[in-house]
C-alpha cells in the first residue's frame, strides 16, 4: 500500500526504541518519548504553523512556508504540525506529504508530521470558511447541509471526505464548525449549519463520526471542532479577526444556546477543540479572548464538559504578521498590553496545548529556562499532541500511496454523491405570482448573468441581448461592504446585506423588462425585498454549480431544502436583531425553515 518502508523500521540508529513499539500501550510509548525529548524538541511541538503547497506540487523544503520561514527551518525547530494551504493534484499532494514526512523522519527522534486543512470540498473558495480544491469531490457549503438537514447524508459526506483526506496525507480536519448564524451580517455564516442549534447538533454527530470512526485509528481523520464556545454572537456582525470585531455580546442571554452544537461534538468524541478570537462581554467570564480565557477553557471545557483532548488556538494570537505586505496585529484581544512571554503564559494557564499560526518555539524554551514556565506544564501539552499522533498511527507509518490517492480522490462515485447533494441543498423561495412558472419547459431563449454560457446552452438558447430573450436567469451573490485595510479583511465579506445603487436599479431593470429567475448564493442572509417582489422565480443556494441550479430550474431535480437561517426584510430589521438569538428578525422576508417544492 505504501511506497515507503514501515516508519518505525527507519530509525536513525537502526534500532527500535520503545516508543516505536506498536505493541506497547500508547501512554507507555508517550512516556518513553517524553523522556528522550529535549526542551527544544518539546517546545517545537507546541506550535502549529502554516505551510503552502505550490500548484505544481513540487516539495521544496527551503521555500517560503507562507512567507514566514522555510519548511526546513520549521522542522529544525521541532515543529511537526502544519496547516496546509494551496492546491494541486491528489497524486502530487500525496507525494508532497510523503516528502514532508521524510524530512521529519530524518530528525533525531523522527517524530512524524500531522498535516491539517480547512474544508476542501466546496464549489467556491471563501477565505476562513472553505477552500475549493479541484482534485476533491465538490459538495455544498455547510449551510447547504443545514438546509438539507439529513444526518445520513452528512455522514456520507464526512466518510467520503475522510477517504480523500486520508489518501493524500491530511490527518487533521480543522472543522466542523459549531458556530451559529444568529447574526446575519457575520462574515463566517457560510461555514455554519445555520442559526438553529439543534439542527447543528444533529449534524455534528455524524460529521465527526464520519471523519473519526468509532475511535481514532490509522484510518481516521481527527476533527478539530471550532470555535468554542461558539462564534456568531458578534457585536454589529463584525468578525474578531479584526480589533473592531473583537466583542461577542449576549443581549438575549443566549450564551448557553451556542454551546449546544459543541455538546454534540463532545458526545461524538471530537479529538480537538479550537477556541475563537472573540472576547465575551457582559457575562461571568473574564473579558479577554477565548484563547486566553481560563474560565472558558479550564472551567467550562475541561472541567464541566470533561474534555481532555487537544486544544489548538485559533491562528495568530501571539505575534503580529504582515499578510500581503499589510500589517495585521496579533488577535490578542483583551491582553494586547502583554508581551509575547506573558501572552504564552496566560494562554497556557487558561488550558491551551498548541498555538496555531505561530512558530516562536524559542520563546517557550526561554520561559522554561528562566523559570517562568514549568517543564511539567509543557509536558502536559505535549502529551496531548503526541497522543493524537500515536492514535492516528502516524508513528507506525505516516506515508501514503500516490497511486492510491490518484484513484480515490475525486473518483466518479464521490463526485456523483457531491453533485447530488448540491441539488438537494437548493431552496426554492418563489414560484410565480398567481400561477407557477417553474420548472421551465422546452428550450427558451435565455439571457444569463453569472452562469457559464456553455453550461446554460444545454438548457436553452443563450442570447446576448435581453431584448431577444424569452426570459432571464441571474445568479447573484450576497452583497457586502468592500474593505481593504489588510489582505484577509478584503476577502472576508461583511457589513450591509442589501444591494446598493446603482447595482440595485440595474438588476431591477432586468427584472422589470423580462420574466426573470433569480438565484442568490447566500453566504449570509441577503436583504432583497425589491428583487424578491420583481422576479418570477427565486432560489437560494449555498455553493452549487451552474449545472446543479439549472437542473432544478428546468425540473430535472425537484427542490426540497429549506432555509437554514432567516432572510431579513430590511437592514433596519437586521440592526434590531439580538446577535445571540435565533429566529428573531422582525417580519422576515422569508422565515427560517421556508422552502417550496414542485
Amino acid at each position: 500500500m505504501t511506497t515507503e518502508k514501515a516508519y518505525r523500521d527507519l530509525n536513525n540508529d537502526g534500532q527500535m526504541n520503545p516508543y516505536e513499539d506498536a505493541t506497547l500501550p500508547v501512554e507507555d510509548r508517550i512516556d518513553d518519548l517524553l523522556g528522550r525529548m529535549t526542551i527544544e524538541e518539546k517546545a517545537g511541538l507546541m506550535f502549529h504553523d502554516i505551510v503552502m503547497i505550490e500548484d505544481d506540487g513540487v516539495f521544496d523544503p527551503d521555500k517560503s512556508a507562507f512567507g514566514r520561514s522555510t519548511i526546513r527551518k520549521l522542522i529544525d525547530k521541532g515543529m511537526r504540525d502544519f496547516f496546509l494551504i494551496g492546491a494541486t493534484s491528489a497524486e502530487k499532494l500525496a507525494e508532497w506529504s510523503n516528502a514532508l514526512q521524510k524530512l521529519a523522519e530524518e530528525s533525531r527522534l523522527g517524530i512524524p508530521v500531522t498535516l491539517a486543512s480547512d474544508p476542501l470540498h466546496c464549489v467556491y473558495s471563501a477565505p476562513t470558511i472553505n477552500r475549493k480544491s479541484p482534485a476533491f469531490s465538490s459538495w455544498p457549503e455547510m449551510t447547504g447541509f443545514g438546509a438539507i438537514d439529513d444526518p445520513e447524508l452528512m455522514r456520507q459526506f464526512a466518510d467520503i471526505a475522510r477517504q480523500e483526506y486520508l489518501a493524500t496525507g491530511i490527518r487533521l480536519a480543522i472543522h466542523p464548525v459549531g458556530d451559529l448564524a444568529t447574526e446575519p451580517r457575520w462574515a463566517r455564516v457560510g461555514a455554519t449549519f445555520g442559526e438553529d442549534a439543534h439542527v447543528a447538533a444533529r449534524l455534528m454527530t455524524p460529521y465527526i463520526e464520519g471523519f473519526q470512526g468509532d475511535e481514532l485509528n490509522a484510518s481516521s481523520v481527527a476533527c478539530c471542532t471550532k470555535h468554542f464556545p461558539g462564534g456568531g454572537a458578534q457585536q454589529d456582525g463584525e468578525d474578531p479577526h479584526f480589533n473592531y470585531g473583537r466583542e461577542q455580546i449576549y443581549p438575549a442571554g443566549k450564551f448557553d444556546y451556542h454551546l449546544i452544537p459543541f455538546e454534540a461534538a463532545f458526545e461524538a468524541n471530537t479529538a480537538s477543540i479550537m477556541p475563537y478570537y472573540g472576547m465575551p462581554m457582559g457575562t461571568d467570564y473574564e473579558e479577554v479572548g477565548f484563547n486566553f480565557n481560563k474560565g472558558i477553557i479550564t472551567t467550562l471545557l475541561r472541567e464541566k464538559y470533561g474534555f481532555d483532548g487537544l486544544v489548538l488556538t485559533d491562528f495568530g494570537i501571539l505575534t503580529d504578521s504582515s499578510p500581503g505586505g499589510k500589517h495585521s496585529p496579533a488577535r490578542a484581544w483583551g491582553v494586547e498590553h502583554l508581551n509575547l512571554h506573558d501572552r504564552i503564559k496566560k494562554a497556557l494557564d487558561a488550558g491551551v496545548d498548541q498555538f496555531g499560526g505561530e512558530s516562536c518555539a524559542e520563546a517557550v524554551v526561554e520561559m522554561v529556562q528562566n523559570g517562568d514556565l514549568t517543564e511539567a506544564r509543557v509536558d502536559d501539552a505535549i502529551r496531548r499532541v503526541l497522543r493524537l499522533k500515536f492514535q492516528l498511527g502516524l508513528f507506525d507509518n505516516p506515508y501514503v500511496d500516490p497511486v492510491v490517492a490518484k484513484h480515490v480522490v475525486g473518483n466518479p462515485a464521490f463526485r456523483s454523491a457531491g453533485e447530488l447533494a448540491q441539488r438537494k441543498s437548493v431552496v426554492m423561495l418563489k414560484n410565480g405570482e398567481q400561477e407557477t412558472v417553474l420548472p421551465l419547459q422546452g428550450r427558451p431563449a435565455i439571457y444569463i448573468e453569472g452562469i457559464d454560457p456553455d453550461v446554460a446552452g444545454d438548457y436553452g438558447n443563450v442570447v446576448d441581448d435581453l431584448a431577444d430573450a424569452d426570459l432571464a436567469i441571474l445568479r447573484l451573490k450576497t452583497p457586502y461592504e468592500p474593505r481593504e485595510t489588510i489582505m484577509i479583511e478584503s476577502m472576508m465579506h461583511a457589513g450591509d446585506l442589501d444591494f446598493k445603487e446603482p447595482e440595485l436599479s440595474r438588476i431591477l431593470s432586468i427584472l422589470n423588462t423580462k420574466p426573470t429567475i433569480v438565484d442568490i448564493h447566500l453566504e449570509r442572509g441577503a436583504v432583497i425585498p425589491e428583487i424578491a417582489s420583481a422576479c418570477v422565480g427565486l432560489f437560494a443556494t449555498f455553493g452549487v454549480s451552474d449545472t446543479a441550479i439549472l437542473d432544478v430550474v428546468f425540473g430535472r431535480f425537484n427542490p426540497s431544502a429549506t432555509l437554514p437561517f432567516e432572510m431579513p426584510s430590511s437592514m433596519d430589521a437586521v440592526r434590531k436583531q439580538n446577535p445571540d438569538a435565533p429566529h428573531d428578525s422582525e417580519n422576515p422576508l422569508f422565515a427560517y425553515g421556508f422552502g417550496l417544492t414542485y
